[in-house]
């Protein structure tokens, strides 16, 4: 059976789209990571150090034609993240 060129190109939009799906759940995972100190007086400091990471992620993509989304749902991510504890607590 020959293959045509329509079907080379099916089947390698079909990888790029589930590569996309696996770094939007990979941005979103990691953009829900925070650090948060808490002093002995109550107080507490929210770090979105996950958030960062994934930004520095999404800057060196070699495809940045989805930045803007990527962007959009790692803030969507982060501040879902900081009402939910969820991420490292460093008592001090």
């Amino acid at each position: 059976m020959v293959k045509t060129k329509k079907q080379k190109n099916k089947k390698s939009s079909a990888t790029s789209d589930s590569a996309f799906f696996l770094k939007l759940v990979m941005y979103l995972i990691l953009s829900s990571m925070w650090v948060r100190l808490q002093y002995q007086n109550g107080t507490e400091l929210p770090l979105p150090l996950g958030a960062v990471i994934a930004l520095v992620f999404a800057s060196h993509d070699h495809f940045q034609i989805d930045r803007k989304i990527e962007v959009a749902l790692i803030l969507v991510g982060m501040f879902i993240a900081f009402w939910l504890p969820i991420g490292v607590f460093i008592v001090m």
